[in-house]
């Protein structure tokens, strides 16, 4: 069985569901996670999307902010989601495909403007959120899974326009690249993305202050597409779909793709 899995954080699925019924038109992944829904799951335009062969969704959501939707156009399954640290927001929901692959979407908190825990509680709660995201997969030891999701850390040098400026910004400072990190180690993910394209600059976000950013180019790799080692060697063809964050009223974010043969 050969999928192919993108991951959007669309920033208001009702606001703009021409956008993502324009890029399952022109793109047709197989399963489209999308994190900051910002919709309750019953008003998610799940008609528009069955009408392109998307019909099955296992979602969480809540209103105006936050929400996460796995939407497929192969049979899922709800395996669950969790609170981690007992926000109250949907931040992750998971789903079992028919051969067995677990998906699970993630939005972790992107913390603020401070990145310091004392001054900002936001900047707290990001860094306990993964910490538990941590603790969770050391327990669960996953397999045969995927992890995909706006994560709002760009972990290496060149995931960032400019490292030595970015380190004592939120999403880059070396904290949270180390609980990233150690996230990552616990559940022996493996960073799909990178592992097809293992150098040079990648992006995924381009904030919308800045009133050129095409040109201006000061881009963050904030969205993740990550394997279990069990899997990991079927993924390729990982792209950013860079052009979507010229689309008319887009996101901040682009999607991210990843193909998988199993």
């Amino acid at each position: 069985m050969t999928f192919t899995l993108a991951t959007w954080n669309i920033n208001s699925v009702r606001l703009r569901e021409g956008l993502v019924t324009q890029l399952m038109a022109s793109e047709s992944p197989d399963v489209l996670c999308l994190q900051e829904c910002k919709s309750p799951v019953e008003l998610i335009p799940v008609e528009q999307f069955r009408a392109l062969g998307y019909n099955y969704m296992v979602a969480r959501g809540q209103k105006g902010y936050n929400g996460v939707a796995i939407i497929s156009k192969l049979p899922l399954e709800d395996v669950g989601g969790r609170d981690f640290v007992l926000m109250g927001h949907a931040r992750h929901v998971a789903a079992r495909l028919p051969n067995g692959v677990v998906i699970h979407n993630c939005y972790v908190p992107a913390g603020g403007d401070i990145p310091d825990r004392v001054q900002n509680l936001k900047f707290g709660q990001k860094l306990d959120f993964l910490t538990e995201m941590r603790d969770w997969f050391h327990g669960e030891k996953p397999s045969k899974s995927i992890l995909v999701g706006d994560l709002n850390i760009a972990p290496r040098e060149d995931d960032v326009w400019n490292h030595k400026a970015l380190l004592k910004i939120v999403s880059h400072t070396p904290i949270e690249v180390e609980h990233f990190g150690a996230v990552m180690e616990a559940g022996n993910w493996v960073d799909v993305t990178r592992a097809d394209i293992p150098e040079g600059k990648l992006f995924s976000w381009w904030s919308y202050r800045s009133p050129d950013w095409d040109a201006a180019d000061k881009g963050r790799r904030l969205d993740h597409i990550w394997a279990t080692p069990d899997i990991v060697r079927s993924a390729h063809a990982s792209r950013i779909l860079r052009p979507v964050r010229g689309w008319e009223q887009p996101s901040d974010h682009a999607p991210v793709f990843a193909t998988f043969d199993l």
